[in-house]
Protein backbone atom coordinates (compact mmCIF):
# COMPACT_ATOMS: atom_id res chain seq x y z
CA UNK A 1 0.00 0.00 0.00
CA UNK A 2 1.42 3.30 -1.00
CA UNK A 3 2.04 5.18 2.14
CA UNK A 4 0.46 8.92 1.98
CA UNK A 5 2.74 11.77 1.76
CA UNK A 6 3.52 14.00 4.85
CA UNK A 7 3.39 17.54 4.24
CA UNK A 8 4.77 20.93 6.47
CA UNK A 9 1.74 22.85 6.40
CA UNK A 10 1.23 26.27 8.07
CA UNK A 11 -1.70 26.37 10.32
CA UNK A 12 -1.36 29.93 12.00
CA UNK A 13 0.93 33.36 11.24
CA UNK A 14 1.55 35.98 13.52
CA UNK A 15 3.39 39.32 11.68
CA UNK A 16 3.80 42.35 13.06
CA UNK A 17 5.51 44.96 11.08
CA UNK A 18 6.37 48.96 10.06
CA UNK A 19 3.61 47.62 7.74
CA UNK A 20 0.97 46.48 10.45
CA UNK A 21 -0.17 44.01 12.95
CA UNK A 22 -1.86 41.41 11.89
CA UNK A 23 -2.36 39.99 8.85
CA UNK A 24 -5.32 42.00 7.45
CA UNK A 25 -3.23 45.20 7.77
CA UNK A 26 -0.18 44.13 6.53
CA UNK A 27 -2.47 43.02 3.25
CA UNK A 28 -3.97 46.06 3.15
CA UNK A 29 -0.67 48.08 2.88
CA UNK A 30 0.72 45.52 0.31
CA UNK A 31 -2.07 46.17 -1.86
CA UNK A 32 -1.69 49.91 -1.48
CA UNK A 33 1.81 49.66 -2.26
CA UNK A 34 2.34 52.72 0.50
CA UNK A 35 6.06 52.70 1.66
CA UNK A 36 6.38 52.95 5.46
CA UNK A 37 9.12 54.72 6.12
CA UNK A 38 10.44 57.62 8.22
CA UNK A 39 12.76 60.19 9.18
CA UNK A 40 14.87 60.35 12.74
CA UNK A 41 17.66 62.05 14.07
CA UNK A 42 21.01 59.28 13.97
CA UNK A 43 23.78 61.72 15.86
CA UNK A 44 22.79 64.93 14.22
CA UNK A 45 21.59 63.28 10.60
CA UNK A 46 18.35 62.85 9.35
CA UNK A 47 18.35 59.36 8.92
CA UNK A 48 15.52 56.95 6.97
CA UNK A 49 14.28 54.06 9.16
CA UNK A 50 10.95 51.67 9.04
CA UNK A 51 9.51 51.69 12.39
CA UNK A 52 6.64 50.16 13.72
CA UNK A 53 3.40 52.22 12.97
CA UNK A 54 1.06 53.82 15.92
CA UNK A 55 -1.48 51.24 15.56
CA UNK A 56 0.86 48.53 15.97
CA UNK A 57 2.59 50.08 18.83
CA UNK A 58 -0.78 50.32 20.40
CA UNK A 59 -1.15 46.92 20.15
CA UNK A 60 2.85 46.07 21.80
CA UNK A 61 1.35 48.31 24.99
CA UNK A 62 -1.76 46.53 25.28
CA UNK A 63 0.66 43.35 25.85
CA UNK A 64 2.66 45.00 27.91
CA UNK A 65 -0.26 46.42 30.11
CA UNK A 66 -1.35 42.56 29.97
CA UNK A 67 1.75 41.19 31.04
CA UNK A 68 3.91 43.93 33.34
CA UNK A 69 6.56 41.45 33.38
CA UNK A 70 7.02 41.83 30.05
CA UNK A 71 8.41 45.62 31.05
CA UNK A 72 11.81 44.17 31.37
CA UNK A 73 12.08 42.45 28.09
CA UNK A 74 13.76 43.98 24.71
CA UNK A 75 11.50 44.93 22.27
CA UNK A 76 12.86 41.95 19.93
CA UNK A 77 11.61 39.67 22.25
CA UNK A 78 8.26 41.43 22.98
CA UNK A 79 7.37 41.86 19.36
CA UNK A 80 8.41 37.52 19.04
CA UNK A 81 5.65 37.35 21.82
CA UNK A 82 2.89 39.33 20.24
CA UNK A 83 3.73 37.60 16.62
CA UNK A 84 4.05 34.04 18.84
CA UNK A 85 0.61 34.30 20.32
CA UNK A 86 -1.18 35.17 17.30
CA UNK A 87 0.34 32.56 15.17
CA UNK A 88 -0.48 30.29 18.17
CA UNK A 89 -3.90 31.14 18.55
CA UNK A 90 -4.63 31.05 14.99
CA UNK A 91 -3.60 27.59 14.54
CA UNK A 92 -6.01 26.81 17.88
CA UNK A 93 -2.86 25.96 19.91
CA UNK A 94 -3.00 28.72 22.61
CA UNK A 95 -4.07 26.83 25.61
CA UNK A 96 -2.55 29.33 28.56
CA UNK A 97 -4.10 26.96 31.68
CA UNK A 98 -2.77 23.56 32.05
CA UNK A 99 0.29 21.98 31.64
CA UNK A 100 2.60 23.02 28.99
CA UNK A 101 2.47 21.30 26.13
CA UNK A 102 5.30 19.07 25.65
CA UNK A 103 4.70 18.76 22.05
CA UNK A 104 5.03 22.41 20.77
CA UNK A 105 8.56 23.37 20.06
CA UNK A 106 9.91 26.63 19.64
CA UNK A 107 13.03 28.38 17.34
CA UNK A 108 12.34 32.16 17.00
CA UNK A 109 15.52 33.69 15.98
CA UNK A 110 16.99 37.49 15.59
CA UNK A 111 20.21 38.55 14.28
CA UNK A 112 21.62 40.91 16.77
CA UNK A 113 19.25 40.28 19.58
CA UNK A 114 18.38 42.53 22.37
CA UNK A 115 20.34 45.39 20.85
CA UNK A 116 18.15 48.19 22.66
CA UNK A 117 18.74 46.54 26.24
CA UNK A 118 22.20 46.05 25.38
CA UNK A 119 22.71 49.86 24.68
CA UNK A 120 20.85 51.02 27.90
CA UNK A 121 22.99 48.39 29.87
CA UNK A 122 25.88 49.53 28.74
CA UNK A 123 25.20 53.33 29.54
CA UNK A 124 24.58 51.91 32.60
CA UNK A 125 27.48 49.92 33.18
CA UNK A 126 29.80 52.83 32.23
CA UNK A 127 28.16 55.02 35.46
CA UNK A 128 28.33 51.89 37.83
CA UNK A 129 24.98 51.51 37.77
CA UNK A 130 24.41 48.07 36.38
CA UNK A 131 21.14 46.31 36.89
CA UNK A 132 20.59 42.68 37.98
CA UNK A 133 19.05 42.17 34.96
CA UNK A 134 21.48 42.98 32.59
CA UNK A 135 22.25 39.37 31.93
CA UNK A 136 19.15 37.50 31.81
CA UNK A 137 17.48 39.97 29.46
CA UNK A 138 20.01 40.31 26.51
CA UNK A 139 21.22 36.41 26.34
CA UNK A 140 19.95 35.26 23.20
CA UNK A 141 18.41 32.17 24.44
CA UNK A 142 16.06 34.79 26.26
CA UNK A 143 13.54 34.89 22.47
CA UNK A 144 12.55 31.36 22.65
CA UNK A 145 12.17 31.04 26.53
CA UNK A 146 9.71 33.81 26.70
CA UNK A 147 7.81 33.02 23.36
CA UNK A 148 7.29 29.78 24.88
CA UNK A 149 6.08 30.85 28.33
CA UNK A 150 3.69 32.97 26.51
CA UNK A 151 2.29 29.99 24.50
CA UNK A 152 2.91 26.94 26.97
CA UNK A 153 4.98 25.27 25.05
CA UNK A 154 7.25 22.52 26.72
CA UNK A 155 9.22 21.09 24.03
CA UNK A 156 12.43 22.11 22.48
CA UNK A 157 12.89 25.79 22.87
CA UNK A 158 15.70 27.12 20.70
CA UNK A 159 17.11 30.38 19.89
CA UNK A 160 20.01 31.42 17.05
CA UNK A 161 21.89 33.77 15.09
CA UNK A 162 22.46 33.14 11.37
CA UNK A 163 22.39 36.98 10.54
CA UNK A 164 19.62 38.03 8.27
CA UNK A 165 19.27 33.85 7.02
CA UNK A 166 17.99 33.65 10.76
CA UNK A 167 14.37 33.35 10.24
CA UNK A 168 14.22 31.10 7.46
CA UNK A 169 16.72 28.66 9.26
CA UNK A 170 14.32 28.95 11.68
CA UNK A 171 12.03 27.43 9.31
CA UNK A 172 14.44 24.50 8.57
CA UNK A 173 14.63 23.59 11.69
CA UNK A 174 11.10 23.33 12.25
CA UNK A 175 10.66 21.18 8.81
CA UNK A 176 13.18 19.33 10.09
CA UNK A 177 12.52 18.51 13.82
CA UNK A 178 8.59 17.27 12.89
CA UNK A 179 9.97 15.20 9.76
CA UNK A 180 12.24 13.55 12.62
CA UNK A 181 9.25 13.18 15.12
CA UNK A 182 10.99 15.54 18.06
CA UNK A 183 7.53 17.85 17.72
CA UNK A 184 4.34 17.35 16.74
CA UNK A 185 3.89 21.47 16.31
CA UNK A 186 6.14 23.72 16.07
CA UNK A 187 6.79 27.93 16.27
CA UNK A 188 9.31 28.77 14.07
CA UNK A 189 10.27 32.53 12.68
CA UNK A 190 12.62 35.69 13.05
CA UNK A 191 12.39 39.02 15.29
CA UNK A 192 14.82 42.21 15.15
CA UNK A 193 14.57 45.44 16.72
CA UNK A 194 17.77 47.35 15.17
CA UNK A 195 16.61 51.15 15.38
CA UNK A 196 19.06 52.03 17.96
CA UNK A 197 21.85 54.32 17.92
CA UNK A 198 24.74 51.79 17.58
CA UNK A 199 23.01 49.30 15.24
CA UNK A 200 22.30 52.29 12.81
CA UNK A 201 25.73 53.65 13.57
CA UNK A 202 27.05 49.63 12.72
CA UNK A 203 25.25 49.96 9.17
CA UNK A 204 26.59 53.39 8.13
CA UNK A 205 30.29 52.41 9.12
CA UNK A 206 29.57 49.57 6.43
CA UNK A 207 29.12 52.06 3.89
CA UNK A 208 25.41 50.70 2.65
CA UNK A 209 23.14 53.02 4.36
CA UNK A 210 20.60 55.27 2.15
CA UNK A 211 21.20 58.61 1.80
CA UNK A 212 18.06 59.05 -0.07
CA UNK A 213 16.49 60.87 2.86
CA UNK A 214 13.00 62.67 2.61
CA UNK A 215 12.39 60.38 -0.43
CA UNK A 216 9.41 58.04 -0.19
CA UNK A 217 11.36 55.25 -1.42
CA UNK A 218 14.88 55.29 0.29
CA UNK A 219 15.29 51.70 -0.13
CA UNK A 220 15.43 50.88 -3.64
CA UNK A 221 16.59 46.90 -4.49
CA UNK A 222 17.45 46.75 -7.84
CA UNK A 223 17.28 50.44 -8.63
CA UNK A 224 18.59 51.27 -11.80
CA UNK A 225 20.44 54.28 -10.48
CA UNK A 226 23.86 52.53 -9.08
CA UNK A 227 23.99 53.52 -5.73
CA UNK A 228 23.83 51.57 -1.75
CA UNK A 229 20.24 52.40 -0.40
CA UNK A 230 20.15 49.96 3.31
CA UNK A 231 17.60 51.44 5.49
CA UNK A 232 16.71 49.49 8.46
CA UNK A 233 13.24 48.45 9.88
CA UNK A 234 11.82 46.75 12.81
CA UNK A 235 9.46 44.00 12.99
CA UNK A 236 8.57 39.69 14.06
CA UNK A 237 6.84 36.97 11.97
CA UNK A 238 6.10 33.70 13.18
CA UNK A 239 4.99 30.08 11.72
CA UNK A 240 2.47 27.88 13.60
CA UNK A 241 3.69 24.49 11.42
CA UNK A 242 2.63 21.12 11.39
CA UNK A 243 2.68 17.68 9.60
CA UNK A 244 -0.33 16.60 7.35
CA UNK A 245 -1.13 13.95 5.42
CA UNK A 246 -4.29 15.38 3.51
CA UNK A 247 -4.18 18.81 3.90
CA UNK A 248 -7.19 21.52 2.89
CA UNK A 249 -7.33 23.47 -0.03
CA UNK A 250 -6.09 26.74 0.31
CA UNK A 251 -3.48 25.41 3.06
CA UNK A 252 -0.48 26.74 3.00
CA UNK A 253 2.46 23.95 2.12
CA UNK A 254 6.24 24.00 2.84
CA UNK A 255 7.32 22.41 -0.17
CA UNK A 256 10.91 22.58 0.15
CA UNK A 257 13.61 24.25 2.06
CA UNK A 258 17.21 25.08 0.72
CA UNK A 259 20.84 26.33 2.52
CA UNK A 260 23.73 27.69 1.18
CA UNK A 261 27.28 28.84 2.48
CA UNK A 262 30.26 29.62 0.65
CA UNK A 263 33.85 30.44 2.17
CA UNK A 264 34.51 34.36 3.08
CA UNK A 265 35.62 36.38 0.38
CA UNK A 266 34.74 39.42 1.81
CA UNK A 267 33.44 41.46 5.03
CA UNK A 268 29.90 40.13 4.42
CA UNK A 269 30.85 36.88 3.04
CA UNK A 270 29.07 36.75 -0.37
CA UNK A 271 30.69 36.18 -3.72
CA UNK A 272 30.09 37.82 -6.43
CA UNK A 273 28.65 34.99 -8.19
CA UNK A 274 26.25 34.56 -4.93
CA UNK A 275 27.56 30.88 -4.11
CA UNK A 276 25.63 31.03 -1.33
CA UNK A 277 22.38 31.38 -2.74
CA UNK A 278 23.06 29.24 -5.97
CA UNK A 279 23.08 26.71 -3.38
CA UNK A 280 20.20 27.27 -1.02
CA UNK A 281 17.90 27.52 -4.23
CA UNK A 282 19.50 24.59 -6.35
CA UNK A 283 19.00 22.52 -2.78
CA UNK A 284 15.10 23.74 -2.01
CA UNK A 285 14.68 22.89 -6.39
CA UNK A 286 15.67 19.30 -6.42
CA UNK A 287 12.89 18.34 -3.85
CA UNK A 288 10.35 19.74 -5.74
CA UNK A 289 8.15 16.84 -7.30
CA UNK A 290 7.97 15.99 -10.80
CA UNK A 291 6.33 16.68 -13.64
CA UNK A 292 6.28 20.31 -12.56
CA UNK A 293 9.15 21.49 -10.43
CA UNK A 294 8.82 24.90 -11.70
CA UNK A 295 8.90 27.83 -9.56
CA UNK A 296 6.37 31.30 -10.57
CA UNK A 297 8.06 34.07 -8.19
CA UNK A 298 11.34 34.50 -5.80
CA UNK A 299 11.09 37.05 -3.31
CA UNK A 300 14.52 38.15 -3.04
CA UNK A 301 16.23 38.98 -0.13
CA UNK A 302 18.10 42.73 -1.81
CA UNK A 303 18.49 44.89 0.71
CA UNK A 304 19.39 47.80 -1.43
CA UNK A 305 23.52 46.94 -1.79
CA UNK A 306 24.89 47.44 -5.02
CA UNK A 307 26.90 44.32 -4.41
CA UNK A 308 24.06 42.02 -2.37
CA UNK A 309 21.41 43.04 -4.94
CA UNK A 310 24.06 42.04 -8.04
CA UNK A 311 25.71 38.49 -6.31
CA UNK A 312 21.83 37.92 -5.82
CA UNK A 313 20.62 38.66 -9.71
CA UNK A 314 23.57 36.74 -10.88
CA UNK A 315 22.47 33.72 -9.05
CA UNK A 316 19.17 33.29 -9.91
CA UNK A 317 20.44 33.46 -13.50
CA UNK A 318 23.02 30.82 -12.52
CA UNK A 319 20.73 28.75 -11.33
CA UNK A 320 17.27 29.20 -13.79
CA UNK A 321 18.97 30.66 -16.99
CA UNK A 322 16.92 32.02 -19.35
CA UNK A 323 14.00 30.13 -17.40
CA UNK A 324 13.93 32.73 -14.88
CA UNK A 325 11.01 33.03 -12.84
CA UNK A 326 9.12 36.64 -11.76
CA UNK A 327 11.24 38.76 -9.28
CA UNK A 328 9.98 40.93 -6.08
CA UNK A 329 10.90 42.22 -2.93
CA UNK A 330 9.22 43.69 -0.35
CA UNK A 331 11.92 45.59 1.16
CA UNK A 332 11.06 48.87 -0.84
CA UNK A 333 8.05 49.36 1.72
CA UNK A 334 9.15 47.97 4.63
CA UNK A 335 13.24 47.96 4.60
CA UNK A 336 15.58 45.82 5.75
CA UNK A 337 14.79 43.88 9.05
CA UNK A 338 17.98 41.48 9.43
CA UNK A 339 17.23 38.73 11.16
CA UNK A 340 13.35 39.33 10.32
CA UNK A 341 13.69 39.79 6.85
CA UNK A 342 12.92 36.28 5.45
CA UNK A 343 10.15 35.79 7.93
CA UNK A 344 8.81 38.61 7.00
CA UNK A 345 9.36 37.31 3.06
CA UNK A 346 7.55 34.32 3.93
CA UNK A 347 4.53 36.24 5.32
CA UNK A 348 4.46 38.66 2.23
CA UNK A 349 4.83 34.97 -0.01
CA UNK A 350 1.36 34.19 1.70
CA UNK A 351 -0.40 37.01 0.58
CA UNK A 352 1.18 36.90 -2.87
CA UNK A 353 -0.20 33.03 -3.01
CA UNK A 354 -3.23 34.20 -1.82
CA UNK A 355 -4.29 37.21 -3.36
CA UNK A 356 -2.63 36.19 -6.73
CA UNK A 357 -0.95 39.28 -7.37
CA UNK A 358 2.01 41.81 -5.91
CA UNK A 359 2.99 45.22 -5.59
CA UNK A 360 4.87 46.28 -8.70
CA UNK A 361 8.20 48.81 -7.60
CA UNK A 362 7.09 51.94 -8.46
CA UNK A 363 11.19 53.68 -9.04
CA UNK A 364 13.16 52.81 -11.99
CA UNK A 365 14.44 49.27 -11.93
CA UNK A 366 16.23 46.43 -13.55
CA UNK A 367 13.31 43.68 -13.38
CA UNK A 368 11.44 43.70 -16.96
CA UNK A 369 9.30 40.43 -16.19
CA UNK A 370 5.03 40.86 -16.46
CA UNK A 371 3.41 39.47 -13.29
CA UNK A 372 3.10 35.66 -13.55
CA UNK A 373 -0.60 34.12 -13.63
CA UNK A 374 -1.23 31.80 -11.86
CA UNK A 375 0.81 32.05 -9.15
CA UNK A 376 1.40 28.64 -7.93
CA UNK A 377 4.82 28.17 -6.10
CA UNK A 378 6.93 31.24 -4.00
CA UNK A 379 10.54 30.69 -3.63
CA UNK A 380 11.75 33.02 -0.32
CA UNK A 381 15.57 33.82 -0.29
CA UNK A 382 17.11 35.06 2.67
CA UNK A 383 21.07 35.60 3.32
CA UNK A 384 23.48 37.80 5.44
CA UNK A 385 27.00 38.10 6.88
CA UNK A 386 28.87 35.03 6.80
CA UNK A 387 28.13 33.42 3.64
CA UNK A 388 25.10 31.79 4.16
CA UNK A 389 21.80 31.53 2.54
CA UNK A 390 18.25 29.87 2.95
CA UNK A 391 15.39 29.30 0.17
CA UNK A 392 12.40 28.57 1.37
CA UNK A 393 9.49 26.95 -1.35
CA UNK A 394 6.01 27.40 -0.22
CA UNK A 395 2.52 26.89 -2.32
CA UNK A 396 -1.10 26.30 -1.04
CA UNK A 397 -2.65 22.70 -1.44
CA UNK A 398 -5.07 22.25 -4.09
Amino acid sequence: MREEQKHIVIRGCGVISPLGYDAATTAAAYRKGAPAFSTVQHQGQPTPVAALPPEAEAQLELLLEANPTYKQLDRSVLMAVYAARHATEQAGWLHEKGPADDDLAVNIGSSRGATGLFETHYEAFQQHNLSSSASPTTTLGNLSSWVAHAVNAGGGQISHSITCSTALMAVANGAAWLKAGMAKRFLAGGTEAPLTDFTIAQMKAVGIYSRLVGQPYPCQPYAVEKQNTFTLGEGAAVFALEVQEKPLAGTAIVEAVGLGFEKLVSKTGISAEGINFQKAMRQALAQLPEPNPTVDLIITHTPGTRAGDKAELAAVQAVFGDAAPAITTNKWLLGHTLGASGALSLQYALHVLQQQQYASIPYPNLLTQAQPKPIQRVMVNAAGFGGNAASVVVRLAQ
